[in-house]
């Protein structure tokens, strides 16, 4: 259940995230289309208020990782609430957040890190369902073949390939 949000300025536009009573991570939202739909992701029966001090620590590692100030920081250590999620899709976060800044995955490499080879179309579909990018950097997940794949983000492959880009990451020819 989330408790509150908040809408914060990144380098990459408004962004959100929600947390729970605990503290822990509900959901982060890259920017939308307007702050309404930004908002409108982050979780029923909550209200915007002032962050708690550890949410606060994760806004400002989230505005430093996406302007390139701090490529040191995966993230990692960021507390998420991940009730009501699946096992796969617990399964392919946790790998996705093992993949340092300015380094791409494939799908294929997460669904054989997995244990199920030849799932890499679920571990898309996985991580375009992903409730807390840049937390879990789905956006560091690319197609076989040096191909970008998709990206369920406002701003779309547009948006990865900026997150990617702020990230120096080496990338194939796309």
């Amino acid at each position: 259940m989330t408790a509150g949000y908040v809408l914060f300025d990144t380098a990459v536009g408004r962004c959100g995230i929600a947390w729970g009573a605990d503290g822990a991570v509900t959901a982060v939202r890259l920017p939308e289309a307007s702050d309404e739909a930004t908002a409108r992701h982050l979780g029923a029966g909550a209200g915007p208020c002032e962050p708690p001090v550890e949410v606060g620590r994760v806004i400002a590692a989230i505005v430093d990782l996406v302007s390139g100030a701090n490529l040191d920081d995966d993230l990692a250590w960021v507390q998420l609430d991940m009730q009501g999620l699946t096992d796969f899709q617990r399964a392919v976060y946790e790998v996705a957040r093992r993949i340092p800044p300015g380094s791409t995955r494939t799908y294929g490499e997460i669904a054989t890190e997995i244990g199920l080879p030849g799932s890499a179309r679920a571990v898309g579909r996985a991580l375009g369902e992903n409730p807390y990018p840049p937390v879990v950097p789905c956006h560091r997940v690319t197609a076989a073949n040096g191909r970008t794949g998709g990206f369920s983000a406002g701003g779309g492959v547009t948006t990865k390939m900026r997150l990617l880009s702020t990230e120096q990451a080496v990338l194939g020819l796309w």
